[in-house]
């Protein structure tokens, strides 16, 4: 008879960065894997500088990602957010080292808005005198 306590435990969080959301589950594993919308890291996240920043904070569990939205390297930002969080969340003695690396903080940064009359954010149109 299996009891509750024969499942796997994870840990889910979010890590945001712009409008990149990345869900992350942080599951116990003997070696560590990444799996990102369902393709190995190496696939979903093409260069070495990307797959560095992913795998930056957390080098020894079995993950699984989902993440969505804005471009690849606010993608692997977010994922990094995500998997510092879950790290905190199981040990918060790491809190301090994640921190002062600048991994839990959320990067707010976002494309600013068009406006009326302007050709971009801030950009005026030609002014010509005649």
């Amino acid at each position: 008879m299996a009891t509750t306590t024969d499942k796997k435990k994870y840990i889910e969080t979010i890590g945001r960065r712009k409008t990149a959301t990345a869900r992350v589950r942080i599951t116990p594993a003997a070696k560590a894997s990444y799996v990102i919308n369902d393709l190995a890291l190496e696939t979903y996240f093409p260069t070495a500088e990307l797959q560095k920043i992913v795998t930056d904070p957390f080098k020894v569990a079995d993950k699984a990602y989902a993440v969505k939205g804005s471009g690849i390297h606010s993608q692997a930002e977010a994922v990094r957010h995500g998997i510092s969080r879950g790290l905190v969340k199981e040990d918060e003695s790491d809190k301090t080292k994640l921190k002062s690396e600048g991994f839990l903080k959320r990067d707010p940064r976002s494309k600013e808005r068009r406006k009326f009359g302007l050709k971009k954010a801030r950009k005026a149109p030609q002014w010509s005198k005649r």
